[in-house]
């Protein structure tokens, strides 16, 4: 490494954000800018460890003590070069991913990690700063068409692997904006959407061809995509999970994606008005967020930014400690609790809590009961099974109800359906190891294939299924493989 004792001369230090009372009156990116000189040292810290366990936390196999090692020594062009070549977005990953590599880092065995989620940032926004990402269209083409079926992350990674190498790709988008998730399910404030817009123009510079407006099964039909010579679809997961209990049909319940992408609309300039949608807000209300994964936060942040009265978040499971759980040591995935920033702007959280049922009147939601649960262990040694605790029954006001309880699936009833692609166990579509379906041609990848999942796995799975499909279509493919391993999750 280039400073093999930066470690021991250096601590964990991040940017600093915008005071929380100035950041809630916008949605613009809150953190502050970067000293060059900083964010060397936080490189420097990077061990000379032997074996970086990092690899194996990133599911993209990104190569971290390297790019490390090169910011340290001042070679930011050679930094971009090498995360570029396992990492299609990492001005995407390095704002958004909850960092598995930080909690896998060694030096995070008895120190702070490694910054590295900032370090990737920092050097994707400088090498965009001068010049030195730009659009760099095949040689040649194929003649091989691909239809790519969805613009998140895993569409967009698939689609200009797929492109790099040498084929027509097709992106087909249902909402009316290219991005998928990353435009109408990541709020402003985590993500602004210029960052996804820069990206799209050099794909476009490249070749790849961009259809918003397009719902598949709707505008396009099955027989339109089997007029191309593969087909990769990346929906995502985008069945939420819902809260069936007594009250639910009241007016100011609703699902998250239905109040999220709202507001990232109006963030673009979208009159909602005039298209006829009255948009769900927050203003004025006390808000209740019932899940306290990334969605909920979003929910939260958004809730108070849109001026809630109050805002209360109800968790099912119990409180997590602020440590590494004795079952899930080093360097694996931590169950720990973690603050958002969406938590420091103000909310009530609560955990192991269970809704029973929405009151109200004239249609609209007034209060919801809850009750407090325990999880007690089962007789049979299985999983532990939830208790409600007897007199714990409480009622709260609420104006809104925003259920974040994460995602289901895929939705299949449409072309998948169609075009005959099987389903797994889980509601998923099916695949083999190349990423491909059930039908020969046709692919999928991302959260449609494994379930809800983070950025980083959508980018790793749309890079693995565009080499499947090169592969199919050639016969061979040179589009690089997941250089890294995977960490699971120890439950």
């Amino acid at each position: 490494m280039g400073k093999p004792t930066g470690f021991l001369e250096y601590q964990r230090e991040l940017p600093k954000k915008r005071s929380v009372t100035e950041r809630i009156k916008d949605y613009n990116e809150f953190y502050k800018p970067f000293p060059e000189a900083k964010i060397r040292n936080q490189a420097a810290r990077c061990m000379d460890c032997g074996v970086p366990t990092c690899h194996a936390g990133c599911p993209l196999g990104n190569l971290i003590p390297d790019w490390n090692d090169l910011v340290y020594l001042d070679q930011w062009e050679a930094a971009i070069q090498e995360l570029h070549s396992t990492n299609n977005f990492p001005e995407f990953t390095g704002r958004l991913c909850p960092a598995p590599c930080e909690e896998a880092c060694v030096l995070g065995i008895n120190e702070p990690a490694v910054t590295i989620e900032e370090i990737e940032k920092q050097i994707v926004e400088r090498a965009f700063g001068e010049g030195w990402i730009k659009a760099v269209p095949p040689e040649t083409r194929t003649g091989k068409t691909v239809a790519i079926v969805g613009s998140g992350p895993a569409g967009l990674a698939a689609a200009q692997q797929l492109n790099r190498a040498g084929h027509t790709v097709t992106v087909f988008e249902r909402d009316d904006r290219i991005g998928g998730l990353l435009r109408y399910g990541i709020p402003d404030f985590k993500m602004e959407k210029w960052v996804i817009d820069r990206r799209l123009k050099i794909m476009e510079e490249e070749g790849v061809v961009f259809k918003p407006g397009h719902n598949i099964g709707v505008d396009v039909t099955a027989d339109d995509l089997k007029a191309f010579d593969s087909v990769v679809f990346c929906t995502g997961s985008t069945k939420g999970r819902d809260l069936p209990v007594p009250g639910r049909d009241l007016d100011g319940v609703h699902l998250a994606m239905r109040y999220l992408p709202q507001q990232n609309k109006v963030d673009a300039g979208d009159d909602l008005a005039a298209q006829g949608v009255d948009q769900i807000k927050a203003t004025g209300k006390h808000v209740i967020v019932i899940g306290g994964g990334d969605t909920g936060s979003d929910c939260i942040g958004t809730s108070n930014r849109q001026g809630a009265a109050s805002v209360t978040n109800f968790e099912l499971l119990p409180q997590p400690g602020a440590g590494r759980p004795a079952h899930q040591p080093w360097p694996f995935w931590p169950m720990r609790l973690r603050t958002s920033s969406s938590h420091e702007e103000g909310v009530n959280r609560n955990w192991s809590i269970l809704t029973k049922k929405f009151i109200g009147s004239n249609g609209k939601i007034e209060k919801l009961v809850t009750v407090n649960i325990e999880f007690v262990p089962s007789e049979n040694g299985g999983r532990p099974q939830m208790s409600e605790v007897p007199g714990s029954e409480k009622e709260w006001p609420a104006d809104l109800v925003l259920l974040a309880l994460g995602f289901v699936g895929p939705e299949t009833d449409g072309v998948i359906k169609d075009l005959g692609l099987e389903l797994d166990g889980r509601g998923n579509i099916g695949s083999d190891d190349k990423y491909m379906t059930n039908v020969p041609g046709i692919f999928a990848a991302g959260d449609a294939r494994r379930g809800q999942s983070l950025i980083v796995w959508a980018i790793s799975e749309g890079r693995e299924a565009a080499r499947g499909v090169d592969m199919y279509l050639m016969g061979h493919s040179e589009l690089p493989t997941k250089g890294g391993g995977d960490l699971p999750r120890v439950m």
